[in-house]
């Protein structure tokens, strides 16, 4: 499952990997190190499953990837593993949905959220599975037992699962002595590989390759099954429409992955260029909220002919504040993770370039921090839309209530961020950055799956009713 926040509203992604060796070395501290590369797509716990000798065995905590795994774990024999770092969507994080899941001798690993957990769940209980956590890899490995257990190839049960399941998710899994590594058919979370001579790897970004020198292949498609037994075997078992999370672009995604086949820095860049295209301001200088903004900051100094300047120092020995459990204590710690330089900003007129506004009450404390650095004005530019409706994809934006934008016209807004003016990149301008299809479903209700266009609806109904 999956989750973020612009420094306190938006929660990012979980991230995958899968690592098989085709030389008989064992694979755990290679998945160590990738799931320390995908470290910022999950904060709160991470875990790996390898297939050794006896069969799978698994290493999970709470915590930081270097904090949770010891040189014994690192030791473990096993030529074909996979793992997984952890921000849940259902509130605080238990052991019980640490990933990889394990189910007899199928264990998953996934990143998305499936907008039909509840009724795939009801029905796995009525047919006797018994589920320990709340985590989405519980119900996909479940499927796939299901299946096997009737004597299912692993084609055929991977297409139950695909046909069960509506939402989000890029998986991978061990099954008996292969690996499985499948995609929602709509390719709305990231899954890209990668080969050398010494191994095959999947991964939620690339970067989670690079830091194991494995070289950047290409995607998995929507809809796509890959299967690594004896050999490599492709499939496409049910494509759809494609639309990629664009907040991989825009937040969630390392600046130095590629994924969906875009190069993520190429692309901030763009929404920077798009943005100050959009929405130019008569400025000194231009300060990005690290650290997700920067590349865009600087595209948008660029097109500007304004210096950018790094006016927000960030503590970089303090948590992301989203990890935070409550707004109170989110808002106390944007001072413990952010100080202004005020040489910088006093008497400037401030462009503050940030990616995108949830629930805005971080931004606005930003906002006041660069006020009391002495700014004479605060002009806000957001590289992306309006936040407007919830996410059923893996993105923790549970109702229409908690978006500002929903609630405020953007004059609104920037009133009470407290900046001179605001300026969101459009959903053109948006779409001409990433050059991708899209999901848009948060930015105007366009959901591309039938259960999360119900739940929308049933959301907005009680959104209306009880707000």
């Amino acid at each position: 499952m999956a989750s973020f926040s612009q420094f306190s509203e938006k929660h990012e992604e979980c991230g995958i990997i899968a690592i098989v060796s085709k030389k008989g070395e064992d694979v755990a501290p290679y998945l160590f190190r990738a799931l320390v590369a995908l470290q910022h797509r999950g904060q709160d716990a991470a875990g790996f499953v390898v297939l050794g000798k006896d069969g799978l065995v698994a290493r999970r905590g709470l915590g930081l990837v270097t904090d949770i795994f010891t040189e014994a774990d690192l030791a473990l024999d096993g030529q074909m593993g996979i793992g997984h770092t952890r921000y849940p969507t259902t509130g605080r994080c238990l052991i019980q949905d640490v990933q990889p899941s394990v189910i007899g001798n199928v264990s998953v690993t996934h990143n998305g959220h499936l907008a039909n957990y509840d009724a795939v769940r009801a029905a796995l209980e009525k047919s006797g599975y018994e589920f320990t956590g709340t985590v989405d890899s519980e119900p996909i490995a479940f499927l796939l037992d299901s299946r096997l257990k009737t004597g299912s190839t692993i084609e055929d049960a991977v297409r139950h699962v695909i046909s069960t399941l509506d939402g989000a998710y890029s998986d991978a899994a061990i099954i008996g002595k292969s690996l499985a590594v499948f995609r929602d058919p709509h390719a709305i979370r990231p899954l890209v590989w990668g080969e050398n001579e010494r191994f095959i790897s999947f991964a939620s970004e690339s970067c989670a390759l690079d830091v194991n020198g494995i070289p950047y292949k290409g995607v998995v498609e929507g809809g796509e099954l890959v299967v690594l037994g004896s050999g490599m075997e492709r499939i496409s078992l049910e494509k759809k429409e494609t639309r990629h999370c664009m907040f991989e672009y825009v937040y969630f995604s390392r600046p130095d992955s590629i994924i969906n086949g875009k190069a993520v820095y190429e692309v901030r860049k763009r929404l920077g260029e798009e943005l100050a295209r959009e929405h130019p301001a008569k400025a000194d200088i231009v300060v990005p909220v690290p650290d997700t903004s920067r590349t865009a900051a600087e595209a948008y100094a660029a097109a500007s002919g304004l210096p950018v300047e790094e006016g927000l120092i960030k503590n970089r020995y303090i948590g992301r504040t989203f990890i935070m459990p409550s707004q109170s204590k989110r808002s106390g710690s944007v001072r413990l993770k952010l100080n202004p330089v005020h040489g910088l900003i006093a008497g400037k007129r401030v462009v503050l370039i940030d990616d995108s506004i949830v629930r805005g009450t971080t931004l606005k404390e930003i906002v006041a921090l660069v006020r009391d650095a002495g700014a004479k004005e605060v002009h806000v530019r957001i590289t992306c839309p309006p936040l407007k409706a919830p996410c059923f994809y893996g993105v923790d934006m549970k109702s229409y209530e908690e978006l500002i934008a929903n609630r405020k016209t953007v004059s609104e807004v920037g009133k009470f961020l407290g900046a001179d003016s605001l300026g969101y990149l459009s959903l053109e301008g948006l779409k001409k950055a990433i050059g991708l299809p899209i999901c848009t479903g948060c930015l105007n209700e366009d959901y591309i799956t039938p259960v999360a266009r119900k739940l929308a609806k049933e959301r907005k109904d009680g959104d209306l009713c009880c707000g």
